[in-house]
């Protein structure tokens, strides 16, 4: 392992973990505060007033960290942007809702517009400066690869938002979107040091950035990460996909924010298609589990046991 490795998960470490006390005091100043669902589940109602936007410190340590190693790892650049640039749209909408007291935050279009023009600007950056290509790694296929061709742009739309709103829906736990993240942030860091892609510095800044802000987000959190957070590591895991050309892998090692997306999508149709019933007690699918008994931390450990051993499959896939 490098010297970059192993001070970009300490540099990255230190600042999300030093600058929490500053931080969050200043975010619960600003009244920062998060509002709970009310038809959740009611142990949840306890988390109201718990500050949010704490997202800033992953960001704040991921670019800093980045941007010591960007001169001798300019291959960071697209996940650096996409990393930032998700992370701003989720700064703005918790910004309007928490600090405007608009509840709504951005509307649905300004999301959308917002992150499809990061992707687009990632897209061209991808095709026209760098050596990678839009064909995927078919996971257990011995290094065979599938090219989609004029599709191929379309499809990482798809996968790009896809990915990221994934993250998003699986931030509603004490801790679970930052402990599965950061194990899916462990095994990109393993490949990209075990094949050279140069993405290394920013891959293990993210699992020191996550390290540090666990220590304020593990229940009984301190601070949630928001969207601030959620959609910066959905950025920063599809670029990575990308990136290595293993956009397929997500799939494998993504199986929590797959399976979040799918219960959301799934509960609103089967709503519709049936009348007013509802498959899972409610969506996303950690809330299912709550509701069915499993307490909060019972929650985060098994959707982190179940990441650990699909992001092993998904190195055997390799």
């Amino acid at each position: 392992m490098s010297n970059a490795c192993v001070m970009s998960v300490a540099i990255a470490f230190l600042l999300s973990a030093l600058l929490g006390p500053v931080v969050i005091p200043f975010l619960k100043r600003l009244r920062c505060r998060q509002t709970v669902r009310q038809e959740g589940p009611k142990t949840h109602l306890q988390k109201t007033g718990t500050p949010t936007m704490g997202g800033v410190l992953i960001v704040a340590a991921v670019v800093i960290t980045s941007l010591i190693f960007v001169g001798d790892y300019p291959k960071i650049v697209p996940v650096l942007f996409m990393t930032f640039g998700f992370g701003l749209i989720g700064f703005l909408d918790d910004y309007i809702k928490v600090v405007c007291r608009s509840p709504e935050g951005l509307s649905p279009a300004q999301k959308m517009f917002g992150q499809f023009a990061v992707t687009g600007v990632f897209t061209y950056y991808l095709l026209h400066f760098t050596d990678v290509t839009l064909k995927m790694r078919v996971p257990f296929m011995h290094g065979q690869y599938i090219d989609f061709g004029m599709w191929s742009i379309p499809i990482l739309f798809v996968l790009v938002l896809g990915t990221v709103n994934g993250v998003n829906f699986t931030d509603g736990l004490d801790g679970l979107a930052g402990s599965v993240t950061v194990i899916v942030a462990v095994f990109f860091s393993v490949l990209a040091i075990g094949t050279n892609s140069g993405l290394e510095p920013i891959t293990c800044a993210v699992v020191g950035a996550l390290m540090g802000f666990l220590l304020f987000n593990v229940h009984p959190a301190s601070v949630f990460m928001g969207d601030t957070g959620s959609l910066a590591l959905g950025g920063f895991v599809a670029a990575c996909g990308y990136m290595m050309e293993i956009p397929l892998f997500i799939a494998i090692v993504g199986i929590i924010y797959l399976a979040e997306v799918l219960s959301v999508i799934i509960q609103v149709g089967y709503y519709k298609l049936s009348g007013g019933k509802r498959l899972f007690r409610m969506a996303p699918l950690h809330h299912h589990f709550e509701l069915c008994g499993f307490s909060e931390t019972k929650v985060v450990a098994i959707f982190s046991i179940i990441t650990a051993i699909m992001c092993l499959i998904g190195l055997k896939g390799y």
